[in-house]
């Protein structure tokens, strides 16, 4: 069969892709008659569904196409809630029964240890959470030209879909991104265009402590606020105090940069102070606009007491924390071990990590500013080999000359947090080679309604 341009026809899905896309395959004619494969990605779509869709330039071997009508339904496929979902690029899944969602993420970690070599039945049954929905307490929004706030359009960053609700962020937090947005269009600002780089406005950070309560509202702009600016911010800080009383840091953040980055080159505290204080298994922390500190904190709670679970630390042996950030797992450990060094390549992370500790009044701790693997030398030289090293690296991973200079420091055990199943396990696989065997790997889901999945692991050296 010849496709023209613009022809309906039937996919039929055979499997999601890495960002959570169905995936199908059609085949057609070109012009000698010879069989050509036509490969089509199609959102919003489950495996073994069959949709309509209509194909431009089918003369390409791969096309991406929308679903128009779902001829045959996947038993697990549900109504999303968010009107915006068909659109928004902030999640994939929300067509998907939860649990149909949870089964994928541990399919998928199974497949990805087994490919490395390793037995997939120690991979556990992903962990959910009771309430899916509202879950995060740091939200990036972004300003289209014409002032509007919200998020990228699926598969297309230079596209902002405007928002009157997001399903995934904490419910206080939306509502004060709504605010902010109608204080745009009241002010009638602008929105920065990323084309021609040109306009004010370029992000709203919002991020909630829910144990606390407190809100921190940053908004990325390519100019100071002063001048005529001043007024409207004056403005704003207003409203945000006769609303919410919660937001307890209003800051403005100057962005000049092309890069479509949160970043700040200079920060102008509008109201309150400049972080806001938040807290995860009993303990304190303070967060500025950018420490980077876990999304979900209902899940991060359980990230941490698997990792205290798998560790069994003592309060006999040393610790090394690679990756250790402000120390979300340093501080909740360091009181269980005699001594426990944090290594973070980010020096305002490893002077937040400093400052959290003294608030919480543990001094067993020592934090180190530096590459993870010239940091592990450092460590080991002044503080010797540890009994216990936990690392929790980026998407990235930590690499393999990390990972066999960790292979070669010979702690008895290692607990490792990921949130990249595939760096996962082509790390561990380096640590073969040095005597450890991979014990259990339990995944936990942080990010309901999107392909991501983080995952806590044991190895033991073998004795």
């Amino acid at each position: 069969m010849t496709i023209t341009i613009g022809e309906k026809m039937v996919a039929e899905i055979s499997h999601l892709d890495e960002k959570g896309s169905g995936q199908a395959v059609i085949w057609r004619k070109n012009e000698l008659g010879n069989p050509k494969k036509l490969k089509l990605t199609i959102p919003q779509t489950l495996p073994g569904e069959k949709v309509r869709v209509t194909v431009d330039q089918p003369e390409r071997r791969r096309r991406k196409a929308q679903p128009e009508e779902v001829l045959e339904v996947h038993s697990e496929r549900t109504t999303a809630p968010c009107p915006h979902f068909e659109r928004c690029g902030g999640c994939v899944w929300q067509h998907w029964q939860y649990e149909g969602q949870l089964k994928h993420k541990t399919t998928h970690v199974k497949d990805v240890i087994t490919a490395q070599g390793f037995d997939p039945n120690l991979v556990l049954d992903t962990i959910g959470m009771d309430e899916p929905w509202h879950y995060r307490n740091k939200m990036e929004f972004t300003f289209a030209p014409d002032g509007s706030l919200g998020l990228h359009e699926q598969g297309n960053f230079r596209k902002v879909i405007p928002l009157e609700t997001c399903f995934i962020a904490g419910k206080e937090m939306v509502e004060a991104a709504m605010e902010v947005a109608a204080w745009v269009k009241n002010q009638q600002l602008t929105g920065y265009n990323k084309d021609t780089h040109e306009g004010l406005l370029r992000h709203l950070m919002v991020r909630q402590s829910f144990a606390t309560g407190e809100i921190m509202l940053g908004i990325f702009a390519t100019e100071a606020p002063s001048g005529q600016l001043e007024k409207a911010a004056d403005d704003l800080v207003r409203r945000i105090a006769e609303k919410f009383p919660q937001v307890k840091s209003l800051m403005w953040l100057e962005n000049t940069q092309w890069a479509d980055r949160t970043q700040s080159e200079n920060s102008y505290l509008l109201a309150g102070r400049d972080f806001i204080y938040d807290e995860m298994s009993g303990y304190r922390f303070r967060l500025w606009f950018d420490t980077f500190f876990q999304t979900n904190p209902t899940q991060a709670q359980k990230l941490v007491d698997l990792a205290i679970e798998m560790g069994a630390p003592k309060k006999t042996e040393k610790m090394i924390d690679l990756f250790c950030g402000v120390g979300t797992f340093s501080l909740p450990f360091a009181n269980r071990v005699g001594k426990l060094a944090g290594i973070e390549i980010v020096e305002t992370s490893i002077e937040s990590a400093k400052r959290n500790a003294m608030d919480n009044g543990i001094f067993n701790t020592s934090f180190l500013a530096k590459d993870a693997r010239k940091g592990i030398d450092q460590v080991l030289e002044d503080f010797g080999s540890p009994e216990l090293l936990l690392l929790d690296p980026p998407r990235s991973g930590a690499g393999g000359k990390v990972m066999r200079r960790i292979g070669r420091s010979k702690p008895e055990r290692i607990v490792y947090v990921s949130c990249n199943p595939d760096t996962f396990a082509t790390d561990i696989k380096e640590l073969q080679p040095f005597g450890y065997t991979l014990k259990v790997v339990q995944p936990v889901d942080l990010f309901p309604h999107t392909v991501h999945v983080e995952c806590v692991a044991l190895l033991v050296l073998n004795q």
